[in-house]
């Protein structure tokens, strides 16, 4: 018998997870010797459990920081790394590469069918070419046309595990008592809550096999609600890809985006009403090139303030969904809009009144800047986000991230919530293309 290969999969609690249960958990040619941990904070130092391992692992895994990786790979006689986390430049991934093979290891990106699962119902996907385009509200629209068609709808959410991952094996979230119940974080909440706010169940977890398998005893079809720019973990009957007109070239500058561009066999031009006009034809000529039979559909991100007059001519902070800015590298989202929108009197830089985790994450993300990106990705960074906020000389709060964020925090001033949702540029094209996809 050959000696296994000692493989390490670089990942961000998602991907990097499933393509293990998926391709190695039960592979006898390879030994997971590691996981490593980036683009999360404070989400290594953990160990991958026993209980979803499986018995070839009965001590788990180990999860690592991703800095020490080129030492690991000497140290452990690595034979193979495997890329698995997203939204990282094509650049990044051949300098990983690069830094992999001068260890004397091999460099591996998986292919999307081997890491998708069947599912016995019709699967909907929705992924995107970078983090925060728009896939939440997408797959919120998406839901309604399919109860006026009279499915029972269930979404699946993208991995994000950042607890107990023995625990988060298989969750369902159908009411907000869910939310509280699996101590989700503000970052999850920003995932879970809408579609719970629309009337709709949403399962996550890490084992997408068990996840699949309980979501289709309650449903018709199978939303896919993408994280970043990952690929889905289903076959999909139709695959629907966001692109973003507000950072063009970024369609086919990003893993494994450009390779969701690629399989896509609808194409949403997003935010078409706040981008310029030339950005959108570069893009859509852009999409033509790489994609050129997929249906191609411009939509609008309308953002409305919930009490405008509130903030009409005040000192207000903008608090925006915390992804977006990160590992997303945008400068402002919704709440910038829709603050600008209402007229207020000046947007308070947060910088200097930045608390503990937040303030490095300004070292970090120095695009994030002007604006104060929802970090809770546990609870020390939620008390540090309510600390922020309640030491800026502010008269109100625009929230432009998803959820009520006063479910998750507790501030000394008021906040107001924008919303956002996607309006077609030829209502019902979108239908009609469901319609043929599920005939």
């Amino acid at each position: 018998m050959s000696t296994p290969r000692r493989l390490v999969i670089l990942g961000a609690a998602g991907r990097d997870f499933h393509d293990f249960n998926v391709v190695y958990r039960d592979n006898p040619d390879v030994v997971v010797v590691a996981f490593t941990a980036t683009q999360i904070p404070d989400i290594d130092g953990r160990t991958y459990p026993p209980s979803l391992s499986g018995p070839r692992y009965p001590d788990g895994i180990p999860i690592l920081d991703q800095a020490g990786l080129s030492e690991l790979v000497t140290r452990e006689h690595i034979d193979e790394v495997v890329l698995a986390y997203s939204d990282i430049r094509h650049t990044d991934v051949m300098h990983l590469a690069s830094q992999v093979v001068a260890a004397g290891a091999d460099f591996t990106l998986l292919g999307g069918a081997p890491t998708m699962i069947r599912s016995s119902r019709p699967v909907i996907s929705v992924t995107a070419v970078r983090t925060g385009v728009g896939k939440s509200q997408t797959t919120r629209y998406l839901s309604r046309i399919l109860a006026g068609l009279g499915k029972r709808v269930v979404a699946i959410r993208h991995p994000m595990p950042y607890g107990d991952l023995a625990k988060q094996a298989c969750q369902r979230f159908a009411t907000y008592a869910d939310l509280d119940r699996h101590e989700c974080t503000i970052e999850e909440r920003e995932e879970y809550e809408p579609h719970i706010d629309n009337g709709f169940v949403v399962y996550a977890g890490v084992d997408y096999e068990q996840i699949i398998r309980e979501a289709e005893a309650e449903a018709d079809i199978i939303l896919w609600d993408g994280g970043n720019n990952d690929l889905p973990f289903y076959e999909s009957a139709l695959h629907l890809v966001l692109v973003d007109p507000l950072r063009p070239g970024d369609e086919v500058g990003y893993h494994p985006g450009e390779a969701n561009l690629r399989m896509a066999d609808i194409v949403l031009v997003a935010k078409c009403d706040s981008a310029r006009a030339e950005d959108i034809e570069a893009v859509e000529a852009s999409v033509a090139r790489v994609n050129p039979g997929a249906l191609v559909l411009r939509c609008d991100s309308p953002v409305t303030l919930e009490d405008p007059a509130a903030v009409a001519g005040r000192r207000v902070v903008v608090v925006e969904d915390g992804p977006t800015l990160t590992h997303g590298s945008m400068t402002y989202g919704a709440g910038v809009v829709g603050a600008r929108a209402a007229g207020v009197a000046e947007i308070v830089d947060p910088v200097p009144y930045a608390v503990g985790s937040l303030a490095a994450t300004y070292e970090r993300y120095p695009n994030a800047r002007g604006i104060l990106p929802a970090m809770g990705y546990g609870a020390a960074q939620s008390r540090d986000l309510a600390a922020t906020i309640d030491a800026m000389p502010v008269d109100a709060v625009v929230s432009g991230t998803p959820i009520d964020l006063t479910r998750a925090i507790s501030v000394g001033k008021p906040i107001v919530r924008a919303r956002y949702e996607l309006r077609e540029r030829e209502p019902g094209r979108l239908e009609a293309a469901v319609r043929a996809a599920l005939d």
